[in-house]
């Protein structure tokens, strides 16, 4: 998964939930950027790179889901 496709699965656990999300792409250094749901947040490097199991699971515990498939 890399970070475009892992925004677009945030957005479809943030909608079913009715929470906002948000991207803002010039929050981060160089190709980084910042991704809010509600007021959680969570730093998303170069969205073109796949993203490892670990370091999803921690952006998603970030944004306050718990886990990959909820």
């Amino acid at each position: 998964m890399n970070g475009n496709e892992f925004i677009k699965h945030v957005k479809a656990r943030a909608k079913a939930k009715g929470l906002p999300v948000r991207f803002e792409a010039g929050a981060g250094k160089g190709s980084h950027g910042r991704l809010y749901v509600g007021s959680a947040f969570t730093t998303i490097k170069d969205r073109r790179k796949d993203i490892g199991p670990g370091l999803r699971a921690k952006m998603l515990k970030d944004l306050g889901f718990t886990h990959d498939t909820e």
